[in-house]
């Protein structure tokens, strides 16, 4: 609990402290980092200790525990309702990275991973809303999953690498398939790479050299 205690405070005093700067900020994306960087450890502790120490702790502690977690996830929801108003208009959204999964919760860890680390990301949840997609924007990585409800994430990749903007874009499949499958998949198509699901963080890192690099 003081651990939590402790996070809250954080928040509210990381608020007070840059608060004043919101009105200064220039894209949607430095914004919901704001807002979601002291959210996430909230959230992801909570979760944590219902998940993995609800069998362990006080019925009192294990209640309020929940009520945080249930709270955290309404204001996230909240905040992602916000900037869907205040989003400029599509035509001129940039980002860093465009995540291409038709499953919402990787789409929401890898967005909560890079963002923390600076990076701004979208998610679409096929293919053929990442070709449109791609057509208006060059983002600097992408993710893509190979297994989608509409067209395969290889052949996806395939049409990205015969766009001349986009032969060079760093390409990494996410996936749950086998790392012997994946491995075929990333050789036959010319892809950057892979990460197999559930996703090791240190590994993902590993991306970052590729974001550092201006296209």
């Amino acid at each position: 609990i003081s651990t939590i205690s402790k996070l809250i405070r954080t928040s509210v005093e990381n608020y007070i402290e840059n608060g004043p700067k919101l009105s200064y900020l220039n894209n949607i994306s430095n914004l919901s980092k704001d807002l979601k960087t002291p959210l996430t450890p909230i959230k992801g502790f909570s979760q944590l200790i219902i998940e993995n120490y609800s069998d362990k702790i006080d019925s009192n502690v294990l209640s309020k525990m929940k009520e945080i977690y249930t709270q955290s996830q309404k204001l996230e929801d909240k905040i992602n309702e916000i900037l869907s108003i205040i989003e400029p208009e599509k035509s001129k959204e940039k980002y860093d990275i465009l995540i291409v999964d038709n499953d919402n919760s990787t789409i929401t860890v890898l967005e909560d991973f890079f963002e923390l680390n600076g990076y701004s990301c979208k998610g679409v949840s096929n293919g053929t809303k990442a070709l449109e997609e791609l057509k208006r924007i060059t983002p600097k990585l992408i993710f893509i999953s190979i297994i989608l409800p509409d067209i395969k994430g290889n052949d996806v990749s395939d049409k990205i690498r015969s766009y001349k903007n986009l032969k060079d874009v760093p390409l990494f499949y996410i996936t749950v398939l086998s790392e012997t499958e994946a491995i075929k998949i990333t050789n036959k198509t010319k892809a950057t790479g892979y990460f197999l699901k559930p996703f090791n963080f240190t590994k993902l890192k590993r991306v970052f050299r590729y974001l550092e690099v201006s296209l």
